[in-house]
């Protein structure tokens, strides 16, 4: 097992560095450092940088635009966006509509959503959880009837993040409801947003953000070549599509960069002159959340290895960086508004001088990283995977 980066991998991490150096927006990246959310036009603009670089896809194939990196490469380059405090593109499109295309699409669906996926023309959002359907994904309900050349989409999802920057949302969808099993009788099905029935609400989250949607569909008529894959074979694309999401959950680099800034805020000194750091208990802390880090890192450099050398996609033990990847954030999340105390709540004003944006930020956000041990698949089920799967019980 190698675990070190060739001189060749740190010359390309300079590189990349170099790089987001030059090019990335400085409002972009004070937003991201300062946790404030990015409009559409931000999230755009950005993707149309990296796509003049040709660096918005670089997991793709080369002959649908990628770079032809390798694994190791495609971990630099997301490890040093983290660190730089440049946001990664929304994985709706790029990573996660474009893999099930990539894999089940249709010749003219490659050729029709792939170009606009990678120049950032069309902005993509996901249709997978439901009120009743969430971590239990197979009891989800919205129904699609077939009816001669189009569905009949009629349902709700919700959670939908991003949904109201959204051009096209990607749905599971029911196209068979006598289907013995749950998990049969499922259909993947491309909507274009702007089809008439479709109406998307905000959901309002404790952090005060409008992050997340509902979006109801009522007789949406959608064309049957938008369908992907095979009717009723839908949760195979949707197994495969949840593998991919799971494998970019640990976020190392964005972890090392508030590691930083947490250290930074704990040697600030407090009120009765000495600084957290001198507190046993909380250096305590600290330090055993900078080691998971550091166990983080080398088990995904682990992962990297094994894919380098087999060729394959990971297999179910991924799941582990999911759930220490996670967990790893909220510890900063919750370690941070212990550094700051008071000044950490949501909305405070910052025009004082008394405080700086940065630590205005901290309590929204650690409300807001609550979601990150639920997404792509609660913690809990991630263990089950694993004991299933990985270790036979």
């Amino acid at each position: 097992m190698d675990l070190s980066y060739s001189p060749e991998e740190q010359a390309f991490r300079q590189q990349v560095r170099s790089w987001l150096t030059e090019n990335l927006p400085a409002d972009i990246r004070d937003k991201v450092t300062g946790y404030k959310s990015l409009s559409k036009d931000d999230i755009l603009r950005w993707h149309k940088i990296l796509a003049a670089k040709g660096w918005s896809v670089p997991h793709w194939p080369v002959e649908w635009g990628g770079t032809g990196w390798n694994i190791t490469q495609r971990y630099i380059y997301d490890e040093e966006f983290g660190l730089a405090g440049a946001p990664g593109l929304p994985p709706f499109g790029p990573a996660m509509c474009a893999s099930v295309l990539l894999r089940f699409g249709a010749p003219e669906q490659k050729a029709r959503f792939l170009p606009r996926i990678r120049e950032g023309d069309d902005f993509w959002v996901q249709g997978y959880s439901e009120p009743g359907a969430g971590s239990d994904l197979a009891a989800l309900k919205t129904r699609a009837d077939r009816k001669g050349d189009h569905y009949l989409v009629n349902g709700q999802k919700i959670w939908t993040t991003l949904g109201h920057y959204g051009d096209w949302i990607f749905c599971l969808v029911r196209t068979d409801s006598t289907a013995e099993k749950r998990q049969e009788g499922i259909s993947f099905l491309l909507i274009d947003m702007k089809t008439p029935g479709i109406t998307v609400r905000p959901l309002i989250l404790m952090d005060g953000g409008h992050e997340v949607n509902e979006v109801f569909f009522d007789d949406v008529k959608v064309p049957v070549e938008n369908l992907v894959y095979e009717e009723n074979k839908g949760w195979t694309v949707a197994k495969y599509l949840l593998g991919h999401e799971r494998m970019g959950s640990g976020n190392v680099g964005a972890s090392k960069r508030e590691m930083a800034a947490l250290r930074a805020l704990a040697a600030r000194e407090t009120k009765n002159g000495k600084p957290l750091l001198d507190d046993p208990r909380f250096r305590d802390r600290l330090s055993r959340t900078e080691i998971e880090l550091e166990a983080l890192e080398i088990t995904s450099m682990r992962f990297l290895d094994k894919m380098r050398r087999s060729g394959q996609p990971p297999g179910a033990d991924v799941s582990m960086l999911k759930i220490r990847g996670t967990e790893i954030q909220q510890s900063i999340t919750e370690l941070m508004m212990q550094a700051v105390g008071p000044m950490a709540q949501p909305f405070k004003a910052v025009d004082d001088g008394a405080i700086d944006f940065f630590t205005s930020r901290l309590a929204p956000r650690y409300f807001n990283y609550r979601k990150a041990s639920i997404y792509a698949g609660s913690n809990e089920i991630q263990r089950n995977i694993i004991a299933k799967m990985s270790l036979g019980l």
